[in-house]
């Protein structure tokens, strides 16, 4: 007689099974083609971003040009840039163009997001409010720089009509900055108008309804309710449009080239100057750090006293 005996069953597995469970196996499957897919714009980011970051981080303590390598001379730059009485100009032209441009744009989006919100909702009416903003920055500059020439511009040839004066409104110092603040305000507007809209839209039906009911009118509505409610979409409206001042150059570059009597010469424009025409790339290196962390200090400081992250609908 042969004895047997009772042996636990194998389990077979196919080659190559790792014996991972299947949910895991097809996460780290997404995973890898996620990361092929954002490989390209990582690569971007690091090459276009963070590494020109890097670097004029780097050269902003170096006396460096294009026609020598760099030299380290610790905190010259910026000590420098403490005694420069163009720097300071160019950080109080800006922050003049920045209040002028935030707080007409500002006004003026909300005001059409409303009118928009009470009277129409078309998607024309949108395209047509939008339609400035896809219009680039140097050629909005250019029709404006003619439409408001102090000689052949038809803004100056109505004012004649009217009796008043012409206006050189690039070349006169008091209106240099308020114009090409317009100018930029005419282009972002119907953009920062369409922002509010959406905040608008998101505000729920039955707060106006409670507000009609309880007898509110209009005016203490927008008050009461439409602008608390909405905070956080005007919070993000302005930083945006607070870094994006900050920024500004094309405009100045095409109309004014930072006159008349350095009167639009802006940081961002000052900048372009010290690298570009006196190839003073290591100073020019030390004011955009020092304009990188004005930005985030500045952007900080907007989020935390606007209370971005709450909001007021309960």
């Amino acid at each position: 007689m042969t004895a047997t005996t009772n042996a636990p069953p194998t389990t077979r597995r196919s080659h190559g099974d790792s014996g991972a469970p299947p949910g895991k196996r097809r996460s780290l499957g997404d995973l890898k083609v996620a990361m092929i897919f954002i490989a390209p714009a990582t690569v971007g980011f690091v090459v276009f971003y963070i590494w020109p970051t890097l670097r004029g981080a780097y050269l902003s303590f170096t006396e460096y040009s294009l026609l020598s390598a760099p030299k380290f001379n610790g905190l010259a730059n910026y000590d420098r840039m403490i005694h420069d009485s163009f720097f300071w100009n160019a950080l109080g032209v800006t922050v003049e163009y920045v209040v002028i441009n935030i707080g007409l744009q500002t006004v003026l989006a909300v005001g059409i997001a409303m009118l928009m919100y009470r009277l129409t909702k078309s998607i024309t009416v949108r395209a047509i409010i939008l339609a400035p903003y896809l219009v680039a920055n140097v050629v909005v500059a250019l029709v404006w720089y003619w439409m408001l020439d102090v000689q052949v511009g038809v803004v100056n040839t109505f004012l004649g009509w009217v009796g008043i004066d012409p206006i050189a409104f690039f070349g006169d110092s008091h209106w240099a900055i308020p114009t090409v603040a317009g100018i930029n305000v005419w282009r972002h507007m119907g953009y920062t108008a369409l922002l509010v809209f959406a905040g608008l839209q998101m505000i729920p039906s039955y707060v106006y309804e409670a507000a009609e009911v309880d007898g509110s009118t209009e005016w203490k509505t927008f008050w009461r309710i439409t602008l608390p409610l909405l905070r956080p979409v005007l919070v993000m409206v302005l930083v945006v449009t607070m870094i994006g001042s900050f920024q500004i150059f094309d405009t100045v570059a095409v109309t004014t080239q930072g006159g008349p009597i350095n009167a639009t010469r802006v940081i961002y424009y000052y900048i372009y100057e010290r690298a570009f025409t006196r190839f003073d790339f290591g100073y020019a290196s030390a004011m955009a750090l020092v304009l990188f962390a004005i930005l985030a200090v500045v952007s900080l400081v907007q989020l935390r006293l606007l209370r971005a992250r709450e909001s007021d609908l309960a």
